[in-house]
């Protein structure tokens, strides 16, 4: 039996901003350096506060995480579903308060708008220790294996934009 069976899903929202390039924003985060996938990237995403609309919530994590402002990022699309992923048996009662078994999330593809100076991982509460702009098909090699199904199924999702 599962440490996680019973939990909730922790509900997020994420983005998938493309520059003009198509390519994608990814961070690496900074407190993944005790475990076996410290170089992972991921794209931006974060939770959902209560009474937030998930597109609110894209658009607030995008800033808090990478500095880019609203006004730099056209939304282009919204996944058709919410992609959910279950956190590794280690990991479950140790992140969100223990309150999760990981994160059901809406999903959104948006342009970057703006120049690379625009953005500033270097926010005041910085999960990000660098970044970079990713081709989309290198991105399930780039995430922490336990998020790598999320991250093709996205790539399923945006097909037609990338």
């Amino acid at each position: 039996m599962s440490k996680g069976e019973g939990l909730p899903y922790r509900p997020c929202a994420g983005v998938m901003l493309l520059n003009t390039e198509k390519r994608v924003f990814v961070g690496q985060r900074t407190d993944h350096r005790e475990h076996e996938w410290s170089g992972a990237w991921q794209m931006p995403q974060g939770g959902i506060d209560p009474g937030e609309a998930p597109e609110e919530a894209a658009f607030r994590e995008l800033e808090e995480e990478t500095g880019i402002a609203s006004a730099k990022a056209t939304l282009v699309a919204q996944a058709s579903r919410e992609l959910i992923y279950d956190l590794p048996e280690e990991l479950i009662g140790k992140v969100w308060k223990g309150q999760y078994r990981g994160q059901r999330q809406s999903w959104f593809l948006m342009r970057f708008e703006g120049a690379d100076s625009d953005v500033n991982i270097a926010t005041e509460h910085a999960e990000f220790r660098a970044w970079k702009w990713a081709e989309p098909v290198d991105l399930p090699q780039l995430i922490v294996p336990f998020k790598r199904q999320l991250y093709k199924e996205l790539l399923t999702e945006f097909s037609e934009y990338l």
